[in-house]
């Protein structure tokens, strides 16, 4: 049978892939890959943009999409072999785009393009093109460049052992608890916590530390010592702290190797720090803009959270004989006060929130707002409850997604969009290629024969991951570099995520996605009030805890000598911007993926920046509303065409100034979470 992977004439045959396919997959694609990059580099070959898109371009995609695949596939259905597989592939993939990033051949090549012959599109992309090479090591050579690739190769090695470990010692942890310890843990946990003890043939009730599981444990048990107990496992995942079996995950060691390589990577780069090489690409000029906007934000916010802490503090003395509260009861005495406050819980809304109905009431505001149709499609999937969806406007097909909500085993936590396919205008066959997107979550499944339930956070989840998916797929850009997310400056990719987010809020789109899994109800206008008061209940502490992780991001990156201990600097962090200390056993850092594995190293601040232009840009739907609640269409459709459909073929204040007619301003912010005073 031919192998799956090197099969483009349609969608992945996800069903088919297996571990064995992956590498004579890449032996051949590897190969036509160095074979284009040969042949463009030639020197009887033309420097002209199309004609080196058309052999190079179109090889090293077709490269990037087979090895997206496994790489999707590692990150939702983790199997053994299919690991042992993905590892073995991991350098030689690296090495070859290490090599094409730095190749100085072909960085002469691009040099040698005539710009004037460029559509706007392509002077973008080039322009972007050159900055990646000098990025990459274009312009190193002998020794110094050989030192660069190897750093490159060994990167990607760690982030993935930093992930697995991190996935593993999620995994690894179990706790069966007893029917008398979990007083006041929501039904609907109690049931999959029984269900998942007696798959396994166990007694008791079978608790993770998987988010549909954690998280309402925390915030609702009542017994302090299951709380503690899980507190302790979750915050020493993949630690120094980590005890038994446990051990062998321990991520200290890798963080401090990683470190050390992207000092050395900007060193070699010729800049001070790791810090100074992220922001070469993002909106923000140098690393200490970004720490001053972290430190004004900070100084903002901090009388508001100050105040949270001392409301959480009088709350649980006076009402839960808690006068000093632990870690691991801030969540619980923040759930209680936010129910005593407001008379409202998350466990409350949430069987109005049933997973298929969400789904309906999110796509019609994207059908409303940006004049598309999405329809269920059909396509071989990775596991029975992803579903595939097709948009359309006026019948023509747009792009196409992916929909995986449930959480599982060999699943990593978190939620994520991710490109598998990027509009393109071909030029191997001059036709266009429409986007498909995976979009990623980890929502609890449905229980007894019910649909799934969504917390009001899940919701918001589902909506942020869906502006990714949007930015994705409603560009216009025929040119697949900075088309959708492509060459989106990295601190404003977030901005679309985060302006979907808002309409969570908003009655008229709220009273379209809920329904009662027992009656059939929507969600009453009363409740959706309560919840709206509670809506930036703790927005302070939330704010500083995005700064914390933030600042130590950056200062870790600028600040941080990588052959010391970092915890120092943690501590230091917290001393200037946290109003809750954690303990001294928490390693919470050694799980931060973002920075050790996502592509956000030096550039977490990017969902503080992006958030700034997320609630401007949502201030001018506000300013723009009818009289009966409705968004403007107008507003939406100038929104898809600005910022939407530009994706990176223009810097992104370019596009944020063709849709508000100015620059942003904090003050959208501030206001929409309850802290302009």
């Amino acid at each position: 049978m031919s192998n799956p992977l090197l099969d483009f004439s349609a969608l992945p045959a996800f069903d088919r892939i297996s571990p064995s396919d992956v590498a004579p997959a890449l032996d051949v694609l590897l190969a036509d890959a160095n074979q284009a990059l040969e042949t463009v580099t030639a020197p009887d070959f033309a420097p002209r943009w199309s004609d080196i898109a058309a052999v190079l371009d179109v090889s090293t995609e077709k490269l990037g999409r087979a090895w997206g695949v496994v790489s999707h596939l590692s990150s939702v259905a983790d199997t053994p072999e299919l690991r042992a597989a993905y590892n073995e592939a991991l350098p030689r993939v690296t090495e070859f785009w290490t090599r094409l990033g730095a190749d100085e051949r072909l960085y002469a090549k691009y040099k040698a393009i005539d710009a004037a012959s460029l559509n706007g599109e392509q002077r973008q992309a080039l322009k972007n093109a050159m900055r990646n090479f000098v990025l990459s090591g274009a312009e190193l050579s002998g020794a110094a460049k050989e030192r660069f690739a190897q750093i490159q190769e060994r990167q990607a090695e760690l982030a993935q052992k930093f992930s697995e470990n991190t996935l593993d010692a999620t995994d690894a942890y179990s706790y069966y608890a007893r029917a008398d310890e979990l007083h006041g843990v929501p039904a609907d946990v109690q049931q999959a916590a029984l269900a998942a003890a007696q798959a396994e043939g166990k007694e008791g009730y079978k608790l993770t530390l998987k988010m549909p599981c954690y998280l309402p444990v925390m915030q609702f048990a009542d017994n302090s010592a299951l709380r503690e107990t899980l507190y302790r496992a979750h915050v020493t995942r993949a630690s120094d702290q980590s005890t038994g079996e446990a051990a062998k995950f321990d991520n200290t060691a890798l963080i401090q190797e990683i470190l050390a390589l992207r000092q050395e990577e900007a060193q070699l780069l010729g800049y001070p720090n790791f810090g100074e090489v992220s922001v070469v690409p993002k909106m923000a000029s140098s690393a200490d803009e970004v720490i001053a906007f972290l430190r004004d934000l900070a100084a903002r916010a901090r009388p508001y959270a100050e105040k949270d802490v001392a409301d959480l503090r009088a709350f649980a003395a006076e009402s839960l004989a808690l006068p000093e509260p632990q870690p691991w009861d801030w969540p619980y005495v923040a759930e209680k006060l936010k129910e005593a406050r407001y008379a409202f819980s998350e466990q409350e809304v949430k069987p109005y929130f049933t997973a298929p109905k969400v789904l309906a009431g999110l796509f019609k505001i994207i059908e409303t707002l940006f004049d598309v149709a999405i329809r269920p499609d059909t396509a071989p999937v990775w596991h029975p409850a992803v579903q595939f969806y097709r948009i359309e406007r006026a019948g023509q097909l747009v792009g196409q997604f992916y929909l995986d909500q449930p959480a599982r085993t060999g699943k990593r936590g978190g939620a994520w969009m991710d490109d598998m396919q990027t509009r393109w205008l071909r030029p191997d066959t001059g036709v266009l290629q429409t986007p498909i997107a995976h979009l990623v979550c980890n929502f609890a499944s449905g229980v007894d024969g019910k649909p799934a339930l969504l917390t009001h956070d899940d919701v918001i989840t589902l909506f942020h991951e869906f502006g990714h998916g949007l930015h994705h797929l409603l560009t216009q850009v025929n040119e697949r570099d900075v088309s959708g997310i492509g060459g989106v400056e990295w601190d404003a990719v977030e901005l679309p995520s985060q302006f979907m987010e808002n309409f969570c809020w908003e009655w008229d789109v709220l009273q379209h996605m809920t329904a009662h899994v027992d009656t059939g109800e929507p969600l009453p206008r009363a409740l959706f009030e309560k919840m709206l008061a509670a809506k930036n209940f703790q927005s302070g502490m939330q704010t500083l805890r995005q700064i914390e992780f933030s600042l130590f991001d950056m200062l870790l990156h600028t600040q941080h000598n990588p052959t010391e201990d970092f915890m120092p600097l943690l501590a230091e962090v917290r001393d200037e911007v946290a109003v809750l200390q954690p303990p001294a056993f928490s390693r919470t850092m050694h799980t931060f993926s973002h920075i050790f594995a996502g592509g956000y190293a030096a550039g977490y601040y990017s969902y503080k920046w992006a958030e700034v232009l997320s609630a401007d840009a949502y201030a001018a739907f506000e300013e723009t509303v009818a009289a009966d609640g409705s968004p403007s269409l107008e507003t939406g459709q100038r929104y898809r065409q600005t910022i939407l459909e530009a994706g990176g073929s223009r810097p992104a204040m370019e596009s944020f100034k063709a849709f508000r007619g100015r620059e942003p301003s904090l003050d959208a912010l501030l206001r929409h979470q309850g802290m302009a005073g």
